[in-house]
């Protein structure tokens, strides 16, 4: 039986979500959304994000716990484990200690930064590069292919939307597992592994039964983030050179 443990490292306000939506359609797949969030949120005591009281309070926010968490054995039945980490959640001293995601098969979620920062900008008005997760993503990137000689996969969220079936089959290809037909169609609503943010952040998912057609945003990025526009753009580039075709 193939297994795999698959950690997927996204910015915000991609099809991060549904992914995970994706990944826990299948029978033999564990999900974990967002594991480091916490304890981001508990580093980074400014961070105002809706819901953070009671997302420190859940937990985890010790690194030793985490790790051991999505590395550890799978529950009987599971073969894949599907970890939904958002880039930007990792703290700067973490990137001298990424033992723990040599078991792990990583890949990258990206989203035209255009559109990801007008989407942002509702929650977050004046988000840096680093809040988006792009200059994240990228080190990641390299440190990733520097260590495994290998290139890892890159999705871009368009892509998918465009054709789910041939985008999840490449991706399934890439980290060697089979296809499932169930990864195209989830139930609606919250589901037991969402975490305790997604209230303020996963109504459009709740309303989802699958993955909706891509709709271009005609929403200009406002004057002052220009400059926060054009450097996510050169990262973005960067990582979009290496993504999957169907």
């Amino acid at each position: 039986m193939p297994s795999a443990r698959i950690a997927m490292w996204s910015g915000p306000r991609n099809i991060s979500t549904a992914l995970m939506r994706s990944f826990g359609s299948r029978a033999d797949t564990i999900v974990f959304d967002e594991p480091l969030y916490a304890r981001y949120l508990h580093a980074r005591p400014e961070l105002r994000h809706p819901g953070r009281d009671e997302i420190v309070a859940a937990g985890p926010i010790d690194m030793d716990e985490i790790t051991a968490m999505l590395t550890g054995p799978l529950p009987p039945g599971a073969t894949i484990s599907y970890q939904k980490h958002m880039a930007h959640h990792l703290l700067p001293g973490d990137f001298d200690r990424l033992g723990w995601i040599d078991g792990l098969c990583n890949c990258f979620l990206i989203r035209d930064p255009g559109e990801m920062i007008t989407s942002f900008i509702r929650i977050v008005p004046d988000p840096t590069p680093a809040d988006l997760g792009l200059p994240q993503q990228v080190r990641l990137f390299e440190i990733v292919r520097d260590r495994t000689g290998r290139t890892p996969p890159v999705l871009d969220s368009r892509d998918v939307l465009e054709d789910p079936r041939g985008m999840l089959s490449a991706l399934c290809e890439r980290v060697g597992i089979p296809f499932d037909n169930a990864m195209l169609t989830w139930e609606p609503g919250p589901h037991k592994t969402d975490g305790v943010w997604a209230t303020h952040w996963y109504d459009s998912v709740y309303k989802s039964t699958g993955f909706v057609p891509h709709r271009p945003s005609n929403e200009p990025v406002p004057d002052r983030l220009a400059g926060v526009h054009a450097e996510c753009r050169a990262l973005y580039d960067t990582l979009f050179q290496f993504r999957l075709r169907g």
